[in-house]
């Protein structure tokens, strides 16, 4: 919409936009192809939540998934639909989904030679309660990441107001993590105390992050050294998103796109946004590292 409120009959959509950057790079259109193929998955994902409840599709399935989640029926749902829209653009060859526990290698008359892992429902165990989800991916081409960058022009603070992770494991943290927001919660500067902030999703809660600032933290800590995200579908798309803006992404000690996958389900320590935020965080973690 314009300005004025008068309706934009020149709208850019995903599918538009999509098709108009693969015209520009001149390639075989597998990429483009392979967009569309998740977008589709994705509003057909979307129509699926906006009537689970008159179908039926909420609660839980029965069973757990590879990271130890309940799976919800619209899990299940989300999963198929990411995974055979995707097997019929004839553009992937190995599909790492969080709800298998091994990767799906794509039929040989079916294949093409992208990567792609995803997590197909983010945020599902908290939907029964209206919370914000998403689907989150990453795009690999012979294990080198490709991701493409859908907005241009979004672009982080380089310092923010807010912290945002689940203080319900403060017993379990590592010092350098309690340390870290005893400063953001009682600033001995004069500076004002941050605001925290968190749902639960990991979508809505970078997401929230990426527009005002700060940063979102889920670290490891004494029952999950390596904290619970997974690398290569949440970790490392998120991380990509948040660089190109302008921001930082680290387990703090090291930046999540530098790090070399060892299993399709690798969990990592993040911590994404600001640039000063996170800059801050790192040198607390490496002061207790030397200790």
């Amino acid at each position: 919409m314009s300005d004025q409120g008068t309706f934009d009959t020149n709208v850019v959509t995903v599918t538009r936009f999509v098709m108009e950057e693969g015209r520009k790079a001149k390639g075989t259109g597998e990429m483009t192809t392979l967009l569309n193929s998740i977008c589709t998955a994705v509003k057909a994902i979307s129509s699926a939540v906006r009537k689970a409840g008159i179908a039926h599709l909420y609660g839980i399935a029965g069973n757990t998934n590879v990271t130890g989640d309940q799976v919800k029926k619209l899990d299940i749902l989300s999963n198929d639909l990411v995974i055979n829209m995707i097997k019929s653009s004839f553009t992937s060859c190995v599909l790492v989904s969080e709800e298998n526990e091994r990767a799906i290698i794509v039929e040989p008359e079916r294949r093409g030679k992208y990567i792609v892992c995803f997590d197909p429902l983010d945020g599902s165990s908290n939907i029964d309660c209206l919370v914000s989800i998403g689907t989150i991916f990453a795009i690999y081409k012979k294990a080198l990441g490709e991701f493409i960058l859908v907005d241009r022009d979004v672009r982080i603070k380089k310092k923010g107001k807010i912290y945002s992770l689940n203080e319900g494991y403060a017993m379990h943290f590592d010092p350098a993590v309690t340390e870290y927001l005893e400063k953001k919660k009682f600033p001995k500067d004069g500076s004002q105390p941050y605001g925290a902030r968190y749902i639960g999703s990991m979508v809505a809660d970078v997401h929230r992050t990426l527009m005002y600032g700060g940063i979102f933290l889920y670290p490891g800590n004494t029952k999950s050294p390596n904290g619970k995200l997974r690398l290569l579908y949440e970790g490392n798309p998120m991380a990509y998103i948040m660089v190109q803006a302008g921001g930082m992404a680290s387990t703090g000690y090291e930046n999540i796109l530098d790090i070399q996958p060892e299993g399709i389900h690798q969990r990592t320590p993040v911590a994404m946004g600001s640039t000063e935020d996170v800059l801050e965080y790192i040198a607390t973690c490496k002061k207790h590292a030397k200790k």
